[in-house]
């Protein structure tokens, strides 16, 4: 004669809270495993301590900024950017990078692209970039605004970079942080100087902010 077995409503009670307890000691292991993680990453960023890169602006040459209607600008420029990584152990990843100029405030030229690339402790990489926009609207002022600068001798340019950075050190590489550089240089801009191209080969260190 087979026999039934059962179990009582206290039994099956005991099981459900042995089963509990296995999902909160889990739970405890994953949290102190990640935690532990996040510690070391920190650890690791505070001993090391990335120092921002450096950029500096080497040359600009400004080979068209005329209006071809009342409020649309054509512009050519390329500038030279020189960039430094002066960290001694780690690197830095450059994604997404963006370049263009502005003229008191406003965008006088479409972004540009620059190819992203590696570079390593210490290293320095020369960045080239061609500015070319045509029929770019500008602020009504724009055409009175040169005017005045050519009478005072002097034009100011702000050339911008924008991205996306990684750190590297060792194999581990971090996530993704934006930075944007700011450069300003002052060429010479009057009656007596030739047209096209204006030039500044006077080297000017840039702002850069993570």
């Amino acid at each position: 004669m087979s026999q039934l077995l059962t179990e009582s409503p206290k039994h099956c009670a005991n099981k459900g809270l042995n089963i509990n307890k296995l999902h909160k000691k889990l739970f405890f292991l994953l949290s102190t495993a990640f935690t532990s993680l996040l510690f070391l990453i920190f650890l690791v960023y505070l001993i090391l301590h990335p120092t921002k890169p450096d950029f500096a602006l080497k040359q600009t040459d400004i080979y068209q900024l005329n209006l071809s209607g009342p409020h649309l600008l054509n512009s050519s420029i390329q500038i030279t950017l020189l960039s430094r990584n002066p960290n001694k152990k780690v690197g830095v990843y450059y994604d997404e990078l963006q370049v263009y100029a502005s003229y008191k405030g406003q965008q006088i030229t479409p972004d540009a692209s620059l190819p992203p690339f590696y570079q390593g402790h210490g290293e320095r990489n020369l960045l080239t970039a061609s500015l070319v926009g045509n029929g770019l609207p500008v602020a009504p002022s724009f055409g009175y605004e040169v005017g005045r600068d050519q009478m005072a001798g002097k034009l100011a340019l702000s050339l911008k970079m924008n991205g996306r950075l990684r750190w590297k050190v060792g194999t581990w590489v971090s996530g993704r942080y934006r930075f944007n550089v700011n450069c300003v240089t002052v060429l010479d801009f009057g009656p007596s100087v030739p047209s096209s191209p204006l030039s500044s080969k006077q080297g000017t260190q840039c702002s850069t902010t993570i």
